[in-house]
């Protein structure tokens, strides 16, 4: 592959000696290794008929409008640089921010690898933009697997190998997933995550306490009042907070199924979104002091922030798109 280096000094130094002395254009793009138009190119824009043509004159000058070019651009344009800027300040991720970009500008596009780029150069340092990021790392880093918890027997607990077929297919909606996000250890309350995994629609309560009680009664609140089509099935992992499932059964109309020990990946959408709300109550943050209505205003953001997994739709733009195609 042919690639292009911009002259150097002593490349200029060499081109001004040998026209001073006579030499052909041709014969220094020779000499060089160069295109003699490449030259030509170079003599005219650094020449006027006021000044001569300098060698140091011209390589403090090209470095110049390198340097003043990379500065205008840091992110393609000024259109992609502020909207990526503020939505990133909204907590969007760098790879939401790039697959939203054209549905929101069409005729624009940029790569989350570039985002991921520019929010970690040496120039935006002090502009602290990894703060907005969902790690908060000052540096990038890899990703480690979460540590799984060990988990008791659940009288009368259906396995996941056993659930329909169409909820693997993500085609129905109405399958949900569930578990606890806890906050500092050692709090009395949680936080009940609870997500539906075809238009990942996101249910949030607050847990008084740990027991299976307070998990049940959330849950029933939450289903009360959802229309039959999206009331089918609820899978939880086998935690004692899951124990009184067929209270849950009979009162919501939902079939509950349990993952296997050990493996909370058989539940990967609420796992996912669990991290998701990590992003407003980092780990190790006491839940304690958050409220019912914060958690409301939580699940409306998060119901209404753009998802690849949906082609960059909200998950309630997706659920809209379902109930107008009246594929449920």
């Amino acid at each position: 592959m042919r690639t292009f280096h911009h002259l150097s000094l002593l490349e200029r130094e060499k081109l001004f000696l040998w026209r001073e002395t006579g030499v052909s254009w041709r014969e220094i793009g020779r000499r060089l290794g160069r295109s003699h138009t490449s030259l030509l190119r170079e003599d005219k824009r650094h020449t006027r008929y006021w000044r001569p043509y300098l060698p140091c004159l011209s390589q403090r000058r090209a470095l110049r409008w390198a340097l003043s070019q990379r500065y205008r651009a840091p992110l393609k344009s000024p259109g992609i640089f502020f909207y990526v800027r503020e939505h990133l300040r909204q907590g969007w991720s760098p790879e939401t921010i790039a697959g939203r970009l054209s549905l929101d500008c069409p005729g624009y596009s940029i790569d989350d690898e570039t985002i991921y780029r520019y929010v970690y150069g040496r120039k935006q340092r002090g502009s602290k933009l990894w703060r907005y990021l969902v790690l908060h790392r000052k540096r990038r880093l890899q990703r480690d697997g979460r540590k799984v918890k060990s988990v008791g027997r659940i009288k009368g607990a259906v396995s996941i190998e056993l659930r329909p077929e169409e909820t693997n297919q993500r085609r129905i909606p109405g399958h949900w997933e569930s578990d606890n996000m806890e906050g500092k250890r050692g709090d009395k309350t949680s936080i009940s995550a609870t997500v539906e995994r075809v238009t990942r629609i996101v249910k949030l309560g607050k847990l008084t306490n740990h027991t299976s009680l307070a998990k049940t009664r959330t849950l029933v609140n939450q289903f009360r009042m959802e229309d039959e089509f999206f009331k089918r099935t609820l899978t939880l992992d086998r935690g004692p907070e899951n124990k009184s499932h067929q209270e849950i059964t009979r009162r919501t109309g939902l079939s509950v199924y349990f993952c296997n020990p050990y493996h909370s990946w058989e539940k990967g959408t609420v796992e996912n979104t669990i991290g998701r709300l990590r992003r407003y109550v980092p780990k190790g943050e006491s839940v304690d002091h958050i409220t019912r209505d914060q958690l409301l205003l939580v699940q409306e953001h998060m119901n209404n922030t753009p998802r690849k997994v949906l082609n960059y739709l909200t998950p309630n733009e997706a659920l809209e798109k379902i109930q107008s195609t009246s594929l449920i």
